[in-house]
C-alpha cells in the first residue's frame, strides 16, 4: 500500500519515531507489522498515523477491512483540522455506501482544500471547471495550478490541456509546452485532445458549490427499445473526461473478457483493446465524483456499480458482438448476491477521428463517439432474465484513438466502499 501522497512529513508529537518505522516497513512490504505500528501510534494520539491506520482497514490491508473502525478512527482526529482526515471522510461519502453523499462530504471536501489537500483542490478544480461563468473556469485554473505545484501531475495534465487550448484563459502554447515537457520527463505522456465544450454546463450560482448538482444530470434521448438503448450528450465536461484518462494512462493493460465456461477472464481475439480498473485504493475523490454522476444518469446508485473499467482502443482495434450479462460460473465468483449486471453505461472520453462506434445488431443502431456522450442499455429483461438482444460491439478505430469509461451495474448492491 502506497503512503497518502499528500501526507504532511514532518509531526512534532511523540509518535514520529513509531510513525517512521511504519512508514519504512510499508516501503518493504511488511504490512501487517506497518499497520500494528500505526495503532501503537494512534493510541498515543498521533494524527497521521491514525489516519494512515485508518486508510490500512479501510482497504484491508495489513489487516481485515474494518470500515467502521476506520470511520471511527478519522472522525476522532477530524477535530484536529489535518486536511487528511477531512480528505478520507469526504472521499467515503463520495462512494455513498458509507458515508452518505451530502452536505458533510463537501463541508469535508472544502476543509481538505483549504488545508492545501492536492486531491481535494483537484477535485474542486474539475466542479468548477464544469460551470460555465467566466469566475468558475479563472477558479478552476487557479486550483489546478495550486494542485500542481504542490505535486499532483494528474492536475499538472489537466492544466496544461487548458493552458495549451485557453479553457478559462487566452491560449499560452509557451507555458502550455514547458509544462507538457516537465510531464514527459517525469514519464506522463501528453493526453488525447478532448474538446473543451464536451460537457454540459452544471446550473447554479457563479462561486457556489453545490456537489448535489453533479447528480442533476442532462435528459436522456431514447434510442431503441430492444434493446434498451439511451444516450445523454455532455454528460461528462472535458476536464472530467481528461481526468479519467490520465488517471488510467499509468494502469493500461491488455483487456481481457469472461470465458464463458470457465466463468473467468482471459485475452480473446474477441477483444482488442487494453483497459485500467479502477481500485478504491488507487481513487482520487475527483474520480469517485465522475462516477457518481454516471451512476445518476444511469438512474441506479453508485453502489450498485463494479469498479469503473477506462479503455483504450488503437488503430484497427475492437471490441467484437458481445454481451455484457454474467454467465453463472462469472457471478458465483464474484459478488454472487449483487445479482446480474443489469445496466451498462459507457461514457466516450474523446471524439473518435474516424470509426469506433458503438453497434446494437438487434436494434439496427449505431452511435458515434463523441466526448462526454454516455449510452446507456440493458442487459436484462423487467423480470431479471438475460435479453440477447443486448448484444452490442465497439465497431473497430479506423482513425486516431478511442477513449471510453464504463461501469457494469448490478441488480443489487456490489460495493463495500
Amino acid at each position: 500500500m502506497n503512503e497518502d501522497p499528500d501526507r504532511a512529513d514532518a509531526f512534532d508529537n511523540a509518535g514520529d519515531r513509531t510513525f517512521a518505522q511504519a512508514r519504512a516497513l510499508v516501503l518493504a512490504g511488511a504490512h501487517e507489522q506497518a499497520f500494528q505500528h500505526y495503532v501503537q501510534a494512534a493510541d498515543e494520539g498521533h494524527v497521521p498515523s491514525t489516519i494512515e491506520a485508518a486508510r490500512m482497514a479501510l482497504h484491508g490491508v495489513g489487516t481485515d477491512q474494518d470500515i467502521a473502525r476506520a470511520h471511527a478512527w478519522l472522525s476522532d482526529v477530524e477535530p484536529s483540522g489535518h486536511p487528511a482526515a477531512a480528505y478520507h471522510l469526504a472521499w467515503l461519502g463520495a462512494g455513498g455506501v458509507a458515508l452518505p453523499f451530502d452536505t458533510a462530504l463537501q463541508a469535508r471536501l472544502l476543509a481538505a482544500a483549504n488545508g492545501g489537500h492536492p486531491s481535494a483542490l483537484l477535485a474542486l478544480a474539475v466542479y468548477f471547471g464544469h460551470k460555465a461563468a467566466l469566475e468558475d473556469q479563472q477558479r478552476c485554473l487557479l486550483l489546478l495550478e495550486q494542485a500542481a505545484h504542490a505535486g499532483h501531475a494528474v492536475a499538472a495534465m489537466l492544466l496544461a490541456e487548458r493552458l495549451a487550448a485557453g479553457e478559462g484563459c487566452r491560449a499560452n502554447p509557451a507555458e502550455a509546452a514547458q509544462l507538457h515537457a516537465q510531464l514527459a520527463a517525469a514519464g506522463h505522456p501528453r493526453l488525447p485532445r478532448v474538446p473543451g465544450d464536451a460537457g454540459t454546463r452544471l446550473s447554479g450560482s457563479p462561486g457556489v458549490l453545490e456537489l448535489g448538482d453533479l447528480l442533476t444530470t442532462p435528459a436522456a434521448t431514447h434510442r431503441c427499445d430492444a434493446p434498451r438503448v439511451a444516450t445523454v450528450d455532455g454528460l461528462l465536461s472535458a476536464d472530467e473526461c481528461r481526468l479519467l484518462i490520465a488517471h488510467s494512462l499509468p494502469r493500461l493493460k491488455r483487456s481481457r473478457a469472461v470465458d464463458p465456461a470457465t466463468g473467468l477472464p482471459r485475452e480473446v481475439e474477441l477483444r482488442t483493446s487494453s483497459d485500467a480498473t479502477h481500485d478504491p485504493m488507487g481513487e482520487d475523490i475527483a474520480v469517485r465524483l465522475v462516477q457518481a454522476r454516471m451512476a445518476a444518469a444511469a438512474g441506479i446508485p453508485l453502489a450498485h456499480a463494479e469498479q469503473l473499467t477506462v479503455l483504450r482502443y488503437l488503430p484497427g482495434e475492437q471490441y467484437r458482438p458481445h454481451r455484457d450479462y454474467l454467465p453463472p460460473g462469472s457471478r458465483e465468483t464474484d459478488k454472487p448476491e449483487a445479482g446480474n449486471r443489469l445496466r451498462t453505461i459507457c461514457v466516450y472520453l474523446n471524439t473518435v477521428g474516424a470509426g469506433g462506434a458503438t453497434a446494437f445488431p438487434h436494434g439496427a443502431l449505431t452511435i458515434a463517439p463523441r466526448a462526454g456522450r454516455a449510452v446507456i442499455f440493458d442487459n436484462l429483461h423487467a423480470d431479471g432474465r438475460p435479453d440477447p438482444d443486448s448484444l452490442h460491439a465497439g465497431l473497430p478505430v479506423e482513425a486516431g484513438e478511442k477513449w471510453l469509461a464504463t461501469l457494469w451495474i448490478r441488480q443489487r448492491p456490489y460495493r463495500t466502499l
